[in-house]
């Protein structure tokens, strides 16, 4: 059975740290790329990280140079390292995986086939 089960999801004051975690069962890790997209209350769902499938790296404008994607294959888990966290980064985050191919072609907007159930964070000023 596949699932993603996110982790390290909280409440943080305006300048601290999260690290999020992705875990991955039931499927072949290395097959499929990899992402973060978060969605807050009555806004649209945006695209925070992915991981192409080139293996670079893309990251939301809004969120370029304090968060960081990142894998290890050999745990099957998927990263997000979170800094300098803003108010406006409160959102429900999830990770979606994408198989390799023409649906990783935009790695903030995976065309993704599974994805988890959620983390919640909530940042205060």
């Amino acid at each position: 059975q596949v699932q993603l089960v996110e982790s390290g999801g909280g409440s943080v004051q305006a300048g601290g740290s999260l690290r999020l975690s992705c875990a991955a069962f039931g499927y072949t890790y290395s097959w499929y790329c990899m992402g973060w997209f978060r969605q807050a209350p009555g806004k649209e769902r945006e695209g925070v990280a992915g991981i192409g499938n080139d293996g670079i790296s893309s990251y939301a404008d809004s969120v370029k140079g304090r968060f960081t994607i990142s894998q290890d294959n050999a745990k099957n888990t998927l990263y997000l390292q979170m800094n300098s966290l803003k108010p406006e980064d409160t959102a429900m985050y999830y990770c979606a995986a994408a198989p390799r191919g023409s649906r990783c072609l935009q790695p903030l907007n995976l065309d993704y086939v599974y994805r988890g159930q959620g983390t919640q964070v909530t940042v205060s000023s």
